[in-house]
């Protein structure tokens, strides 16, 4: 009797393992559906939630860029302040790196802000002198004074412009003053906004990183709380990895296109294009967009040299082509290398899917974001291959496409064969 009572307890297990699985998928089905049926309150909530995490976004956004700098300027005090004074070390690592944040920040404004305006003011004054000189053409062309039927197509229109533009200001754009007095306040309101979220990014950013270290330790307990250790150190190894990416690349990114922004300078200033300082300006903070970051800075760029010089604004076409050929092929890799590993389809498709979801802010983050998604998808391929050893196909496939830097995993060992019984 005490044999068939310890016989059935191992049987309840199952029914309960099922009976979980049951649970969790049923439930797992209804906030599917909750999701799909609510979709609209969903991403509500989701953007009031980012609405008002907004200062803790650009704080972290500031104090990850800022981090490798920190660092540096930590693993400088070092040398000359005791280990005894770690706590003045890490203030004065934090001061300067924010310090130094701000200078550059400043160093940027002063140098745009004035070119802005000087650039603005001349495209206005080129524009009005090249319309009065089309003006006082027209009036001393015989053919145009002489010809009836071009000066009545000339006063016609005219008239029509006027009537038009009478017939706007009356119908269309003083009804809807009130709506443009509102938009203007609106988006005032917005720059005050963003302004505030912006300074208080900045005292977030402060503390972030004070306690980066502190909080990287908490990460590790609350994750080795969660999960066993060998799924710990899996995710452990894919956020080092991550944080790798993201900064190698963006980093990398933004020195890459300071120095064509620099080497740009140079090149319209010996060329004497107008406005050096703010094409220089575009065309670098562009070229922080992979693929496509080229051709948006050149678009606009462009178009402000062909307003005030129409033949240097094609010798400008061929110094931006020469600059960006430059940086694709030796700039470029030299301080990039190949840190993403993905192919120059992966790099596309990741700008066009990421930048439709989240605008500019996507064509940056999107190729280092891809490249840790197709990392994780890479090692569970990896991992089913070896579970179901079948290795032989990924020496196949990378023996045909594989590049000589990936690393073929080695297939698992057999397993040894039992000693002989003796006789």
């Amino acid at each position: 009797m005490e044999f068939v009572m310890m016989d059935k307890k191992p049987h309840i297990k199952p029914y309960l393992y099922a009976m979980l699985a049951g649970f969790g998928a049923i439930s797992l089905s209804i906030i599917f559906f909750f999701l799909i049926y609510r979709f609209d309150g969903f991403g509500d909530a989701i953007s009031t939630l980012t609405s008002i995490l907004m200062p803790f976004i650009y704080g972290a956004v500031i104090a990850y860029l800022l981090k490798p700098v920190c660092n540096t300027i930590e693993g400088f005090l070092r040398r000359f302040i005791p280990e005894k004074m770690k706590g003045l070390i890490n203030v004065l690592s934090v001061a300067l790196t924010i310090l130094f944040g701000l200078l550059l920040i400043y160093a940027l404004v002063m140098m745009i802000v004035p070119q802005l305006i000087t650039s603005v003011t001349s495209l206005y004054y080129t524009a009005q002198r090249n319309f009065a000189k089309f003006v006082q053409w027209a009036n001393h062309v015989e053919f145009i004074e002489n010809n009836e039927t071009i000066m009545s197509l000339l006063n016609s229109a005219y008239n029509t412009m006027t009537t038009n533009l009478d017939t706007w200001i009356k119908n269309t754009l003083l009804p809807s003053m009130q709506n443009i007095v509102s938009g203007a306040a609106i988006g005032v309101l917005n720059v005050v906004t963003v302004a505030k979220n912006l300074i208080i990014g900045i005292i977030v950013a402060v503390y972030m990183l004070a306690s980066r270290k502190r909080f990287v330790q908490q990460g590790k307990l609350v994750l080795h709380s969660i999960v066993r250790p060998r799924w710990a150190q899996l995710i452990t190894e894919e956020v080092k990895y991550a944080d790798r990416m993201f900064g190698g690349f963006i980093n990398g990114k933004i020195m890459d296109s300071a120095i064509i922004g620099v080497l740009c300078y140079i090149g319209c200033s010996i060329f004497k294009f107008p406005s050096a300082l703010l094409v220089s300006v575009i065309i670098g903070v562009t070229n922080v967009i992979p693929f496509f970051g080229p051709f948006i800075g050149a678009i606009p760029a462009t178009l402000l040299i062909l307003i005030q010089d129409p033949i240097k604004a094609l010798w400008f076409v061929l110094f931006v082509l020469v600059l960006q050929q430059l940086d694709g092929n030796i700039i470029g890799p030299k301080i990039l290398g190949n840190t993403t590993g993905l192919s120059s389809f992966w790099v596309l498709f990741a700008i066009l899917l990421f930048g439709g979801l989240w605008g500019f802010v996507g064509m940056i983050v999107g190729v280092p974001l891809f490249a840790v998604i197709y990392d994780v998808i890479k090692k569970l391929v990896i991992h089913g291959l070896r579970r179901n050893d079948e290795l032989d196909l990924l020496s196949t496939y990378h023996d045909k496409f594989g590049d000589p830097d990936d690393d073929v995993p080695a297939a698992a060992p057999a397993a040894p064969e039992p000693p002989a019984e003796k006789p």
